[in-house]
């Protein structure tokens, strides 16, 4: 099982505002996937800082495989999840983004205005996810069957990625 963290950047969730209906899509998709367990859990205000410093001491800690963010991706002046996790990776994986803007882009031309990266951070991969429970479904539909050998290769547990 892949250790998950799930982070929620919502100014309006984190102040209880607003319910989260895009961090518990995500962990409905991992459950039914079978191979991930959601072992951490936060909506956070849209603060750089703070996003960055949860992603930061989760990877550092060892306390999650895969960090998934929902929200902050768009191009309002308090979106800064893209740059939180810019900030904490050492290593990109634009593979990833790539993917889901393409695969959006056949649903609606909207998709590329979406910023969201991907990246690692020790053994740690972290995918940013637009925040709508729909776009979360859509772009995680895109990813989902290919992150278990990526994850794989990241802890040392699989070599080769040619079938």
């Amino acid at each position: 099982m892949f250790r998950v963290g799930i982070i929620t950047a919502s100014d309006k969730g984190a102040a209880g505002q607003r319910e989260d209906k895009s961090g518990p899509v995500i962990r409905e998709l991992l459950e039914a996937a079978g191979q991930y367990a959601v072992t951490q859990y936060v909506i956070l205000p849209d603060e750089r800082e703070q996003l960055r410093d949860t992603m930061a001491a989760w990877c550092d800690q060892g306390l999650v495989d895969l960090i998934l963010t929902t929200g902050g991706t768009g191009f309002s002046p308090r979106d800064f999840t893209p740059e939180a996790t810019a900030d904490v990776c050492r290593r990109m994986v634009p593979g990833i983004p790539e993917a889901m803007r393409a695969a959006s882009m056949k649903i609606t031309p909207r998709a590329m205005l979406t910023r969201g990266v991907a990246g690692i951070r020790g053994g740690t991969l972290i995918v940013n996810l637009p925040g709508s429970p729909k776009a979360v479904r859509e772009n995680l539909a895109v990813i989902l069957e290919s992150l278990p050998h990526g994850l794989e290769i990241l802890a040392g547990t699989a070599g080769e990625c040619a079938r």
